[in-house]
């Protein structure tokens, strides 16, 4: 019986959806409706016309898709300073060497890759508000264009040509022989008899990878020049893209020593940054234009693709140098570094240039370390005294104050004269800190010895633990004020110091010990002086 009814109730339910299905049939989809979403893979008409016949029509051109039927390419441009692979899939960039930049620090490491096989391609054109422009646009190259280009003293062009939809877009690189910056000319002309109108995208697009242990201690991510100001923004922030106005410089992509931006021209509108979970995306939107027939608008933007090095990223101008940053404390670590390099144009070795910059800093504020000291000790010999007077009026706080305060005038010391001169020295010290932890000049720069890169930690950890041993000596002989529990707690310090500087770059290790060997010597000079 049971078995009856199920089948029954599985009849009943084919007759209703047969009925359902006849009088309620589905929509058909509409193939031709085009969109930003799904441009790149709308179905695509049978008749194909190339760039180079389109631009010659100079008549009407149905408003359907029209794809060349060349083949596609790829160009290498060369310098002594990049090798750039230029698509013609997109007109695009789809890998930047640095031929004077490694990998690693291995001899036989291969050169720098800003951009790979593993990365999107990137300066694609897209088209917005009617202007219809797929990313997947195959577009021809200029006549006679080789497929390798050698850049030597001055510039060379590489040229791209595309016709869609009655629109002709041609992209124009130029690339310079001795700098990292190039330039990107766009011209949109209307091919058709009818009025075209709409915006031009250009997409950068980055990959990045979350916890990157390569950039410890340094911000990577989408970075942008807006408003005289440099904006680091945080992936985790961008869940909902953000969008800055035609007030921004530039924007990009920076790592802890390269970066690659985009300085859009006077006729941009927004640049939208997001972040997809796999790439960063820096959207340039153009101003809204209209074209009559036969009449071409002009849009060019400049790119820098290369190291965080001033006098690079000065070269190419559009603020890009605002792309090296060092905090708060950039009015202290700018100096610090223009020193540094100054050094080493004499000295030709970044260790030496460190320590040479620390002995300076040293002696710019020996006055002030040694009038701590001075003071210090002269505490220190006031210890018994203040000991009973504590004892005294241990159950009176207030009058235990009073005693104290009007000691230190009768002896003639201050409690802060000892703290004081070392507060004013630790802004210093914290901004050649800055300075050190994420200048290119360190990057791969050798030293001494088994120290190859000062960029890099010390593989056998040596200098980390004979800075230790020197912190150590130099808080043995620091006279001190403090009870003996809080100096034993004290002694710690030395051991927590050494287990953070182990992972450190050997160039900031290196700081740290000279410093404290200096130190050392003027407390032994001091002692000398006062005994």
């Amino acid at each position: 019986m049971e078995s009856k009814r199920t089948i029954i109730a599985i009849v009943l339910i084919m007759v209703l959806w047969s009925a359902y299905s006849i009088f309620f049939p589905p929509k058909q989809s509409e193939q031709n409706v085009v969109t930003e979403d799904n441009a790149a893979t709308e179905v695509v008409p049978d008749n194909k016309v190339t760039a180079v016949e389109q631009a010659t029509l100079g008549s009407s051109v149905a408003v359907t898709e029209q794809v060349a039927d060349f083949p596609h390419r790829q160009i290498k441009v060369s310098s002594e300073n990049f090798v750039y692979i230029l698509d013609s899939m997109g007109a695009s960039v789809s890998s930047v060497e640095l031929t004077q930049y490694k990998e690693t620090h291995d001899e036989d490491s291969a050169d720098k890759f800003l951009f790979s096989d593993d990365n999107p391609n990137t300066f694609i054109l897209t088209g917005a508000d009617g202007l219809y422009l797929p990313e997947s646009t195959n577009y021809a190259l200029a006549e006679g264009t080789p497929d390798e280009i050698t850049v030597y003293n001055d510039s060379s062009d590489v040229t791209f040509i595309a016709t869609v939809n009655g629109i002709q877009v041609t992209k124009t690189y130029r690339f310079n022989a001795d700098n990292y910056n190039f330039e990107l000319f766009v011209t949109v002309t209307n091919l058709s008899d009818t009025i075209q109108q709409g915006r031009v995208n250009l997409s950068h697009k980055h990959n990045h990878i979350e916890d990157d242990k390569s950039q410890a201690r340094s911000f990577y991510g989408p970075v942008s020049y807006a408003s005289s100001k440099l904006i680091e923004d945080k992936t985790k922030n961008l869940e909902s893209a953000k969008i800055y106005p035609e007030t921004t410089t530039w924007s990009g992509y920076m790592t802890k020593y390269f970066i690659s931006a985009v300085a859009p021209a006077d006729n941009f509108d927004t640049v939208k940054v997001s972040y997809n979970q796999t790439y960063v995306e820096n959207l340039f939107t153009s101003k809204s234009f209209s074209l009559n027939p036969a009449a071409s608008v002009n849009i060019a933007y400049s790119a820098y693709i290369g190291p965080k090095e001033i006098e690079h990223l000065t070269a190419a101008d559009h603020n890009f140098v605002e792309s090296i940053h060092y905090g708060f404390l950039q009015p202290l670590s700018k100096p610090l570094m223009s020193v540094l390099r100054f050094f080493y144009s004499y000295l030709g070795n970044y260790g030496f240039a460190i320590i040479l910059l620390t002995l300076c800093i040293k002696l710019i504020f020996w006055p002030l370390t040694q009038k701590s000291y001075k003071s210090m000790r002269g505490m220190q010999k006031l210890q018994p005294e203040m000991k009973k007077i504590r004892e005294k009026y241990a159950s009176d706080k207030q009058k235990m104050n009073q005693e104290i305060m009007k000691f230190y005038k009768e002896q003639k010391v201050s409690p802060l004269g000892g703290c004081l001169p070392m507060v004013i020295q630790i802004p210093v010290f914290f901004a050649l800190y800055s300075a050190l932890m994420g200048s290119i000049e360190l990057r791969h720069a050798p030293f001494l010895l088994w120290i190859t890169d000062l960029s890099s930690k010390d593989p056998y950890y040596v200098t980390p633990i004979i800075m230790g041993i020197t912190m150590f000596l130099q808080q043995k002989m620091t006279p001190t004020s403090l009870d003996p529990t809080q100096e034993k707690l004290m002694l710690f310090m030395p051991i927590i110091f050494t287990v953070m500087f182990l992972n450190f770059p050997s160039g900031l290790v290196v700081y740290w010990l000279i410093n404290n060997l200096l130190t050392i010597l003027q407390q032994y000079l001091i002692r000398r002086q006062t005994s």
